[in-house]
């Protein structure tokens, strides 16, 4: 436990990053090579850079401190395009360049397809939103940690909210047939048909990048649901969501934290007005989220995007094993990572021996006014 002179001093630290320069790959000398996985192109960067951008900024703070145990901490950049075929190739590229631990991947699907390649090489792996239950509760991926809490969390914020807050009745459970969204439009539809309190009127899914959605908009509207459960990402719901608008449509919208972004906003215009999405619990009030949002905004130029806050946070936790296990070794730093805990912005956390963060959870934002708040 970090006492509270410690997180102000933390805090003056990211401060004092503001001015440090972006580390980059290839410093010379014996180094901590920390690996940074995710989609940084294509349709889902905006998930992707924020986590690169957070793991720059922690790794500047480091380095501008000496390091760890006297190495200086190297950031190994690789994209995954958020693609599981893809992500193999990454981790492979990662364990080849030898990587000590890698802060990713951010797609649930790609974090899958990575992980033995990872387990196999002895490198731990922390993601900051890849939130498929089975990642840590299967048993098969002791290498395994993350700064979200898992689906099931998630699917049961969202359905006590549609159930409890807007009083449906009738629900569509709609997803985008992958590992994520699949799987946690699969757990909602458990929870609710085991609540009593509402009825599964759709349980369908939808193929990512088609072009037109008025078929599976024209099965909601015959269901006669009065709210829709989305699970996937943004690029399909603001093509369903615009769609229902388009057709009049007055019924809840309601996703989750792989649209809880701003990209979906600026994507469905107008459309986007009334959205639900739950994401990770809000930080605002927490001074290392301010201090690090502060940071991103001075090297940066804008506000940090989707999932920096639990990437900041993972990063962090990361390299604090490290500096606290004294070593790079596999099980000595998963043994830190859940013995120690440590100050970030998503606040005191430590992790199970499942490898989920202690104290993290969801909460439901609403887009008013074009932008996403917490719904209270």
């Amino acid at each position: 436990m970090q006492s509270g002179l410690t997180k102000k001093l933390l805090v003056a630290a990211v401060s004092l990053s503001f001015a440090m320069a972006i580390p980059v790959a290839g410093m010379a000398g014996d180094t901590i090579k920390l690996g940074v996985a995710g989609a940084q192109s294509g349709d889902l960067a905006s998930y992707g850079l924020p986590t690169v951008k957070a793991a720059e900024l922690v790794v500047a703070q480091y380095n501008a401190k000496g390091g760890i145990n006297g190495k200086k901490v190297e950031l190994l950049i690789e994209d995954d395009v958020c693609k599981p075929e893809v992500a193999t190739n990454t981790a492979t590229k990662l364990v080849t360049d030898g990587v000590h631990v890698v802060l990713g991947h951010i797609c649930s699907g790609a974090t899958k397809a990575a992980l033995p390649i990872y387990k196999e090489a002895g490198v731990v792996v922390m993601s900051p939103s890849a939130t498929a239950v089975d990642l840590t509760k299967s048993g098969d991926y002791s290498n395994f940690f993350r700064t979200i809490a898992p689906d099931d969390a998630q699917a049961e914020a969202m359905v006590n909210f549609a159930i409890g807050k807007i009083g449906a009745k009738k629900i569509a459970v709609i997803h985008d047939k992958g590992d994520y969204g699949k799987g946690l439009a699969t757990i909602a539809k458990g929870m609710i048909e085991a609540g009593g309190k509402a009825e599964v009127t759709l349980f369908e899914g939808v193929t990512p990048g088609a072009v037109d959605y008025s078929a599976i908009v024209q099965k909601i509207r015959r269901s006669n649901a009065d709210a829709v459960l989305f699970g996937g990402y943004h690029p399909e719901a603001s093509k369903i969501v615009s769609m229902m608008k388009k057709k009049r449509m007055k019924i809840a919208f309601i996703s989750d934290d792989g649209v809880k972004d701003d990209t979906f906003i600026k994507v469905a215009g107008d459309k986007a007005e009334g959205v639900y999405a739950s994401g990770p619990n809000d930080n605002s009030t927490n001074p290392l989220a301010i201090a690090a949002i502060a940071a991103h905004k001075k090297a940066y130029g804008e506000d940090p995007g989707a999932f920096f806050e639990n990437a900041y946070s993972a990063a962090l936790a990361l390299l604090n094993a490290i500096e606290k296990a004294g070593s790079t070794d596999q099980a000595a730093i998963i043994k830190a990572l859940q013995t120690e805990s440590v100050d970030t912005p998503v606040g005191n956390i430590h992790f199970d021996a499942q490898g989920d963060a202690v104290g993290v959870g969801f909460v439901m934002y609403q887009v008013q006014n074009g932008k996403y708040v917490v719904v209270k």
